[in-house]
């Protein structure tokens, strides 16, 4: 019989894992993220579309769709990224807007690699989540 070892995911792992997974997503976040700097506050949330979605900001050619299917959440500080619940639930995730003016947004690993995501530096919109969220 084969031994597994099983390992939990810190919520910085999964932070990344997301960034690097393939998947329609939309980052709206207070700060630039530099998961170097986690001394830094920053509040991220991740939008995700369904797959088969065109729009990442808005629709292509008035096709595509711009529903929002889930919601990840994570507030970095104090040296540590924490994951906050996700949200699910149609009811709330139809009252968040999808920023139309999302565009391509460099990420930095902590590594120092940078990955480009689709996304929004905007403190606007964070507080806006934040209302809905809570």
């Amino acid at each position: 019989m084969a031994n597994h070892v099983f390992t939990t995911l810190t919520d910085l792992d999964e932070l990344i894992q997301l960034i690097n997974s393939r998947g329609r997503r939309v980052y709206v976040t207070e700060k630039s993220i530099d998961l170097r700097k986690l001394s830094e506050a920053n509040r991220v949330f991740i939008l995700q579309l369904p797959d088969q979605s065109t729009a990442a900001g808005g629709r292509a050619g008035g096709l595509g769709e711009r529903r929002i299917v889930k919601m990840y959440h994570f507030e970095c500080g104090n040296d540590q990224c924490r994951k906050l619940p996700e949200v699910e639930d149609d009811e709330r995730l139809d009252r968040l807007d999808l920023p139309y003016h999302a565009t391509a947004m460099a990420v930095i690993l902590p590594d120092g690699a940078e990955k480009l995501v689709s996304g929004v530096v905007d403190p606007e919109y964070v507080a806006s989540y934040n209302q809905v969220i809570s």
